[in-house]
């Protein structure tokens, strides 16, 4: 895609700037209420003047961690507005998890859930504390009622920084990618292309909005088109069943659509005016995409991104898409196979590390110089770290991740962090944390360990233990207690040979 009017301007200026009619609805909530882009630019307004007299200027970060709901969006595109750097938290985060993303990014101003107020307080530092709950209520939403929404935007580049996420390192430290207006403007724009989104889409929305598939695909694509979307806080595949009638795209991740496999109520009839079904965050079984296609008549349409590049990939949408691979560079992005070593360009059918160039990739890791040079060849490429293939036509397949990262139900888990958790305990003289194959969340986090047998460890006891310190996406579903872990001649523990033992340790769907 060559660069157009939209791209040397901020995101915000591009969604107001092809908006055609404020009258068009924009949001639909769970209970049928709507929003039309009229509001949305009323609010974001009185959002944008609420956090400019909080005193965050262009360029101050806002941190997020709250539920979603309509003010989660607002608070947003107000976020945009006043030039802030936005910087969502998953809400599964714990007070340690949040005490470092809160020291390194140094926000100018924090929101949270009012529940969770005076725990922040003590780790969010010199930034004052503002509230929104799950309804959209709370402090911050009390200002933004009170503002004016005639403030004028500050004004923002391609280049200037929108928005931080942050994704963990193999090490357990996690980097904050720094996503430029651009590189999310770019993106969107050719999901636009790639995928034929217009106004007259509506997008069920049941991701979560704290990372880039919800936030950045699905919310900057639909704005940007001018479609509508029903906003719901959570996946609920009863729920779904009976809003599809009302919508006629969705975006998913893999496990969305094995729940939907399995309310009666999901056949061809019920989506068979249907336009599109996206799947993405983690990798799509082949027997899912079949069953899916057999049922519905709908080839879902698996893409490949991830939070430093946006998307990267996608099977098309008119034509061959094909289960196991996920399809083609966007418009605009450049993709290329290469030895992950030497960074030598590898033939197609050639197994290697996947490299990206193009708008869409990020601007590098906040105050990490070293780390981000270090992830970039000479050539401006940047080394996903993810291992795959090209065929003969041009189609991507990820044969597998580097780092032995996990991917649970579309979220990134990195062993290392569990695993420095896990051996701090009392009773573990050592860990390995795995993913094997999970019937519903495609992998399942499994510890596996070697306890000192001074005192009794337990399933239960570790996973309890554990969930006071991470995430509940990262906390183990089952733990493998062994007297050794597997080990090669050179004393590394021996993953694959684990992965393979405990391959079928889900088979009962538990």
């Amino acid at each position: 895609m060559t660069a157009g009017p939209d791209m040397g301007e901020g995101l915000f200026a591009a969604i107001r700037r092809r908006l055609a009619d404020p009258g068009r609805v924009a949001v639909i909530a769970a209970d049928g209420a709507t929003v039309t882009y009229g509001d949305l630019l009323d609010w974001s307004g009185r959002y944008a003047s609420a956090l400019r007299a909080l005193g965050v200027a262009p360029g101050d970060r806002v941190a997020v961690q709250v539920e979603k709901s309509l003010s989660t969006l607002l608070l947003y595109l107000g976020a945009l507005r006043a030039g802030a750097v936005y910087l969502p938290l998953n809400t599964a985060y714990t007070p340690a998890e949040l005490g470092y993303f809160l020291g390194d990014a140094e926000p100018r101003l924090v929101v949270c859930d009012p529940d969770r107020r005076d725990v922040l307080a003590g780790i969010a530092g010199a930034a004052p504390l503002e509230t929104l709950d799950a309804e959209g209520r709370g402090s911050l939403h009390d200002r933004a009622a009170a503002a004016s929404a005639d403030g004028s935007d500050a004004p923002r580049r391609a280049d200037d920084l929108a928005a931080i996420l942050y994704t963990s390192g193999t090490t357990g430290r996690s980097k904050g990618a720094m996503l430029s207006h651009g590189n999310l403007l770019s993106n969107a724009l050719a999901l636009c292309e790639a995928w034929r989104i217009g106004a007259d889409d509506v997008l069920l929305h049941a991701l979560p909005v704290f990372h880039t598939h919800g936030l950045f695909v699905a919310t900057n694509t639909t704005l940007l088109a001018g479609a509508s979307m029903i906003f719901l806080p959570r996946f609920d595949a009863a729920e779904v069943v009976g809003l599809l009638p009302e919508a006629t795209t969705m975006m998913g991740v893999p496990t969305f659509y094995t729940r939907l496999l399995a309310q009666p109520g999901f056949d061809r009839a019920l989506v068979a005016h249907m336009r599109l079904f996206v799947s993405g965050s983690a990798p799509l079984s082949a027997e899912v995409h079949a069953a899916f296609l057999d049922r519905t008549g709908h080839a879902i349409l698996e893409r490949y991104g991830m939070t430093e590049t946006n998307m990267i990939a996608s099977n098309p949408y008119d034509g061959e898409r094909r289960p196991g691979t996920v399809g083609r560079p966007l418009p605009g992005v450049e993709l290329r196979i290469a030895d992950p070593k030497s960074g030598r360009v590898l033939a197609p059918g050639e197994i290697g590390v996947i490299e990206v160039r193009g708008p869409n990739v990020f601007r590098g890791y906040w105050r990490m110089p070293e780390k981000t040079a270090a992830e970039f060849r000479p050539d401006g490429f940047f080394v996903t770290g993810d291992m795959g293939r090209i065929d003969s036509d041009g189609y991507v397949a990820i044969v597998g991740r580097d780092k032995d990262l996990i991917i649970t139900g579309g979220f990134n888990v990195y062993p290392a962090e569990v695993e420095a958790e896990i051996d701090a305990l009392p009773g573990v003289r050592e860990s390995a944390v795995i993913g094997v194959p999970h019937p519903d969340f495609g992998e399942g986090v499994t510890a596996v360990i070697a306890p000192d047998h001074q005192q009794t460890v337990t399933d239960p006891g570790i996973r309890q233990a554990l969930a006071e310190r991470l995430a509940k996406f990262k906390v183990p579903k089952r733990v493998v207690f062994v007297d050794q872990l597997p080990r090669n001649t050179m004393g590394k523990i021996q993953k694959t040979a684990l992965r393979e033992t405990y391959r079928d340790l889900y088979d009962d769907g538990a």
